[in-house]
């Protein structure tokens, strides 16, 4: 037999219909078509619809996220992915107008001084006149020009290096409700590794973080000077940190499964159990008794999920229960545009969790996005649960509403009734990236690629929470796959 023939027939089945799944699928097809390797995709998805936290809600004119609300443009796996689609002219960014921030102090809201990046300061006077701060705090956060830089190897909490290298008021006052809208975690337990690698890379090479960040800032805005040389047929993307779709980012995951040539996709199906087949390759055992024969195997649902899937024999699928997933919940709220007097003029605020008050952070959507509302129209959404206070998601959606509305008319005094409320639970859809994170990852996946040979694990679990990462993952995870069944 050739190896020609070798290649034909493979089948690798996907398992999980979220983003890394979904682009993990589409990047299989690609590569299998460039590698000349005759690959049938299968897309397993146990719920009724594709996309996973990417949901979009169409109603009464407003375009309403249930999930994430964008995409970093920075990251350009995102970005050339939807060139690839063809869908990158309708990408839109956030309003120019409403691009501050505010955070809650004392029950009320402080614009975030300019210049700040997750609580580090790069712009003297605005950090210097803040009040969210202290005198005190603020000659705190200015030793981190001064203090030696560390000698700690290995891994260490994000919380531990940020107090360590700008005091503890930064921490709880500025960088704690900033992050929490990323990661719904404590920052003293998060792995810095794992989510700002780029601070410590900045201390050991500047000695400092302010120095770092601000050289890092400089280097940017030389970059941003330069005369860009654009890429053949790519349209200009908007200016803009964040991107996402005028009809709501579910324009992805449509786009995406559109796309597909040879990949079936299966709605409404749940994975029971993996097994080894005897010559090689795997039997996906599904919920309903029937079965799928796959050369390769991809899990991308969330840890404790795929460790339930894998055969009793690799003791290693323990290590995936060592992954925290933390459960949240989104309140979107409607009204009239006469209903509110406060100035929605940025894209929302962020709450320390020493405030003690139920929301974690709010997003003025249609300020922040204008094509999410009509004229004389306002949506907001808000966000409750966080690590170490989750009780709330398990609450009725009119406790989980009463409660929110109590926390707006506290902090922006809106007292009217919303025209409609939606709630959306993500329970244990968190992973907590904790100190160590990378670590344990490389030891699973190290084990894994020696015992369970043509099985491979992706998504937001691992690493990268943001679509950017998990459409990265995807492409890796396909060309793992691709490279893994061209050896068979």
């Amino acid at each position: 037999m050739n190896r020609m023939e070798q290649q034909q027939g493979k089948t690798a089945v996907v398992i999980g219909g979220g983003i890394t799944g979904m682009s993990t699928a589409y990047y299989l097809e690609q590569q299998a078509r460039e590698a000349g390797v005759d690959l049938q995709v299968i897309l397993l998805e146990a719920d009724d619809k594709l996309g996973g936290k990417v949901q979009t809600v169409r109603r009464d004119g407003f375009v309403i996220e249930a999930g994430p609300d964008s995409f970093l443009a920075r990251k350009t796996a995102a970005v050339n992915l939807c060139r690839e689609l063809g869908i990158d002219g309708e990408l839109v960014g956030t309003n120019p107008n409403a691009r501050k921030t505010y955070i809650l102090h004392q029950g009320k809201l402080h614009r975030i001084p300019q210049g700040l990046n997750i609580g580090v300061p790069t712009q003297f006077m605005p950090f210097a006149t803040t009040t969210l701060l202290s005198w005190g705090g603020k000659l705190r956060a200015g030793l981190d020009l001064i203090k030696p830089k560390s000698t700690h190897q290995g891994d260490q909490s994000l919380g531990a290096f940020l107090e360590r290298r700008l005091g503890t008021e930064v921490v709880d006052r500025l960088a704690e409700p900033l992050l929490a809208g990323i990661y719904a975690g404590d920052l003293r337990k998060l792995s810095m590794r794992a989510t700002f690698p780029q601070y410590e890379t900045l201390e050991q090479k500047h000695g400092s973080l302010i120095r770092g960040m601000l050289a890092q800032a400089q280097e940017a805005k030389a970059q941003a000077n330069a005369p860009k040389k654009p890429e053949l047929g790519a349209r200009p993307l908007p200016n803009s940190v964040f991107l996402t779709f005028r009809t709501g980012l579910a324009r992805l995951i449509e786009s995406i499964e559109a796309a597909y040539k040879r990949t079936e996709v299966r709605k409404n199906t749940r994975v029971e159990k993996l097994e080894e087949r005897e010559g090689g390759g795997y039997t996906v055992r599904l919920q309903d008794g029937s079965a799928l024969e796959a050369d390769a195997v991809v899990l991308t649902t969330p840890n404790f999920e795929a460790a339930n899937m894998l055969p009793a024999s690799f003791a290693a699928k323990t290590q995936l229960n060592q992954v925290p997933y933390v459960s949240v919940a989104t309140v979107v709220l409607a009204f009239d545009q006469g209903a509110i007097d406060f100035p929605l003029d940025a894209s929302g605020f962020v709450v320390p969790k020493k405030e003690g008050i139920t929301i974690t952070a709010a997003t003025w959507t249609s300020s922040k996005w204008l094509h999410t509302a009509e004229d004389g129209k306002v949506l907001m959404r808000f966000y409750v649960g966080r690590g170490g206070d989750e009780a709330i998601v398990e609450e009725p959606d009119e406790e989980i509403i009463r409660r929110v509305r109590k926390d707006l008319q506290s902090t922006m005094g809106v007292t009217a009734d919303p025209a409609f409320s939606i709630v959306t639970r993500w329970k244990r859809s968190m992973p907590q990236y904790t100190v160590g994170h990378l670590d344990r990852v490389k030891s699973f996946t190290d084990q894994a690629e020696r015992d369970l040979p043509g099985v491979y694990f992706a998504g937001a679990g691992f690493t990268g929470l943001g679509i950017p990462d998990c459409i990265g993952q995807g492409i890796t995870t396909a060309d793992k796959v691709i490279s893994y069944l061209k050896k068979g």
